[in-house]
């Protein structure tokens, strides 16, 4: 392996079609006035200034930190219909739930998403009775129109045949379901591409320090360019705030009176190293409401998630001691101890679910987006999950319609008459990618590891071919980032120069999957820093 200090020249020449540099883009948000700023560069703005672009608007979108920076990459990474909403008599909801789930997995991103079995271990004593949940999944594949297959109960030893780790002492039964899976951060970027293939301007790392209101209204805000402490400001006909986790905080910068709108939930997850293959995820019941995952993900394994209330600074959430003992606690009921060592722990990750505001058990409430307007005519949408980020983004764009006075209803096309099922960028067969980089490197040049090759199929499908020509150009961009991980440094240069990247964080933790390995040592990540610092 080519040793990192041996490629000092290592991608110093920006890829062709490169990104504008930040203080174009800065000239460019300074001089225009938008007709919607969209604050917040998580899942629900994103999808919302997506779909906004795409109905002919003029818009901006800026985040504080990195785009999918918080909650929207600390999710249990799942498109799901929701099998525990089946508990409260949501049939319509988990019908819902599973045609965006479909969608997105089937049409709009099947190179970001993958199918995943799911086994539902029944033990003697636990909350619910084999027969009980043999009808739930049945019920759950049925609201699917059986797309997964058909929702079944299969014996304990089959089950072990797929999952070696599975916990055998009193299980009488596994109930067997289909949902899908996804790495959030990479979903998020490449809807982030859509947005912009699509006309918005974009901008992370850029804070906002204060709203510009004109006769009372809300028509822009004052920023600060986080990477050089630039500042410079938007206009904006309309602004709208999809923070998460900080909505109520931009909305005391609108209307210092402004009361509490919102209550906060914390999910921690752990991500161990696999002490043998997993075929399939479990989820098991802990109570009448509440399941754990183990879950498949990135040759890892994914535990969690916790479910309880957080008051503090959303900026400070962490994972606890208490947290970690919580997870592998529980996980504990399904999975064998050997695989619940906490020295195959990699890394762990702590997201803040955004609940409407009121009383009750954390668990037990609804992930319901809500859409609200200010004093000041700004909008703040908060809530939701991952499976309908596209429907998140419809719901917001009717509200945009709908507003008083339709100050951008005659602006903006019709969301009904938008195509229903627009597929995010390197839309492709992920297999037939991973065959055509293993075969010939995607251009002429050497053959490309396996894992490698599967890795760019399912995180970039056809946009794999990018990076292997860059790699193809510079041998040394075909060198392993680290021997235990699949990506090649090719994908730093195209994090910098075409993914917005601007940190070692963006890079390692977001744009591959480096940190939640365990891999981003101190040298590798002083060897992106410096590859991020030739941007040219």
């Amino acid at each position: 392996m080519t040793t990192l200090q041996s490629v000092p020249a290592l991608g110093t020449h920006p890829a062709s079609g490169s990104l504008p540099s930040r203080a174009e883009t800065r000239d460019q948000l300074s001089k225009a006035t938008y007709d919607l700023l969209v604050i917040g560069g998580g899942i629900l703005g994103i999808s919302t200034a997506w779909h906004a672009a795409q109905s002919g608007l003029r818009v901006a979108l800026v985040d504080a930190g990195d785009f999918a920076g918080a909650t929207s990459s600390a999710s249990s990474k799942l498109l799901h219909g929701g099998l525990r909403y089946l508990q409260t008599g949501a049939v319509k909801l988990v019908a819902e739930n599973h045609f965006e789930r479909r969608a997105v997995s089937r049409e709009v991103a099947p190179h970001l998403a993958n199918p995943l079995t799911f086994y539902l271990p029944v033990y003697k004593g636990g909350p619910h009775g084999a027969a009980k949940l043999g009808a739930g999944v049945f019920a759950y594949s049925a609201l699917s129109a059986f797309g997964d297959g058909v929702g079944h109960v299969i014996s304990p030893a089959k089950a072990q045949r797929d999952v070696p780790e599975l916990r055998t002492e009193n299980l009488k039964a596994v109930a067997v379901y289909g949902d899908d899976q996804m790495n959030d951060a990479r979903m998020a970027l490449m809807t982030v591409r859509a947005a912009v293939e699509a006309g918005a301007t974009v901008l992370n790392h850029a804070e906002v320090t204060g709203l510009r209101f004109t006769k009372g209204r809300v028509t822009g805000a004052e920023l600060k360019d986080r990477t050089d402490g630039s500042e410079f400001g938007v206009e904006a006909r309309l602004v709208l705030n999809a923070t998460g986790p900080w909505v109520d905080h931009l909305r005391r910068m609108e209307d210092p009176a402004a009361a509490p709108s919102i209550r906060l939930s914390k999910g921690a997850h752990l991500v161990l190293k696999r002490t043998s293959p997993w075929k399939a995820a479990l989820a098991t019941p802990i109570d009448k409401y509440r399941i754990t995952f183990a879950l498949p993900w990135e040759d890892m394994l994914l535990l969690g998630t916790t479910d309880e209330e957080f008051e503090g600074d959303p900026g400070e959430v962490a994972v606890t001691e208490k947290d970690t003992a919580q997870i592998l606690d529980e996980a504990a009921f399904s999975v064998r101890d050997q695989q619940l060592s906490r020295d195959l722990i990699t890394y762990s990750f702590a997201g803040l679910r955004v609940l409407p505001g009121g009383p009750g058990d954390t668990s037990k409430a609804k992930r319901e987006t809500v859409v609200s307007e200010g004093r000041g005519g700004m909008l703040s949408v908060a809530g939701g999950k991952w499976t309908t980020f596209r429907h998140i983004g419809r719901t917001v764009m009717n509200k945009l319609a709908a507003l008083p006075g339709q100050p951008l209803a005659e602006d903006m096309e019709p969301i009904s008459r938008l195509p229903k099922k627009v597929p995010l960028p390197g839309i492709a067969n992920p297999n037939a990618v991973a065959h055509r980089l293993m075969v010939d490197g995607g251009t002429p040049g050497p053959r490309m590891a396996a894992d490698t090759a599967r890795h760019l199929a399912t995180h970039y499908g056809s946009l794999s071919f990018d990076i292997a020509r860059l790699a193809n150009d510079d041998p040394a961009l075909a060198e392993r980032i680290h021997p235990d991980a699949p990506e090649i440094w090719a994908q730093v240069v195209y994090a910098r120069d075409h993914e917005w990247a601007e940190t070692a964080d963006d890079v390692l933790r977001r744009r591959t999957t480096l940190t939640i390995r365990g891999l981003a040592t101190d040298e590798i990540r002083g060897r992106v820093t410096d590859l991020l610092s030739d941007r040219k």
